[in-house]
């Protein structure tokens, strides 16, 4: 027989967020409930009403897995289709078929959702709507602008270039998924430092190389 505790219905305190609905939730059942390859429709379709921000999420979080330069350009491209959308101000996340069809192992999946949700967990402890300093839906484009920007680094061809960038837009979706002003701030810092290492690097490359090739 089932019993409903006083606060909210199966003992949840009223006002306490359901942990099966934040995104780590979501996350976590997907990867435990996988039998078979993952696809992009599903992860898209899983995510619901919080397509933009979780989408934001799941491709920022694949191009922050270590692999070979092409990657970050493969796993960039749907990246930038979804923040552009949001920039555009598109009312639901729309992917190319060819997108929607690529497909993860569920082994592959679970091993990313490993390392994700510890870190997803950990910052929703925290996250809360705070400081937001939009109040229409429409000026989410703001997001979707800063998010293009990074997302447009994160497929330069720079070998591990792309991590503080993905880092910072995966910051943005969180923040946009939970109102957070600071966290979205904190997207902001971080993706503003990922563009000046990133300079620093392709300055100094060119300064080597036009130093050693100089004398020839």
């Amino acid at each position: 027989m089932r019993h409903e505790m006083p606060g909210g219905q199966d003992g949840r305190i009223e006002g306490e967020p359901d942990e099966q609905a934040r995104l780590s939730g979501v996350f976590t059942r997907m990867a435990a409930e996988a039998n078979g390859p993952i696809s992009l429709r599903a992860v898209r379709d899983e995510l619901g009403d919080r397509g933009f921000a979780g989408l934001l999420i799941f491709f920022a979080a694949l191009n922050m897995v270590p692999l070979p330069p092409p990657a970050s350009t493969i796993f960039g491209l749907p990246l930038l289709i979804v923040a552009a959308q949001l920039a555009y101000g598109t009312e639901r996340a729309w992917l190319p078929r060819f997108v929607l069809e690529k497909s993860i192992s569920a082994e592959q999946f679970r091993k990313m959702m490993d390392w994700l949700v510890p870190k997803l967990v950990r910052l929703e402890r925290v996250i809360r709507p705070r400081y937001w300093p939009f109040r229409g839906k429409q000026d989410d484009r703001v997001i979707g602008v800063i998010a293009l920007l990074f997302g447009i680094v994160v497929t330069l061809p720079i070998p591990l270039g792309n991590w503080l960038p993905a880092c910072s837009t995966a910051l943005l979706g969180i923040a946009l998924s939970e109102r957070d002003g600071v966290l979205l701030g904190a997207g902001i810092l971080v993706g503003i430092a990922a563009i000046g290492v990133i300079g620093a690097v392709v300055g100094t490359a060119g300064f080597l190389t036009h130093f050693l090739f100089g004398w020839f």
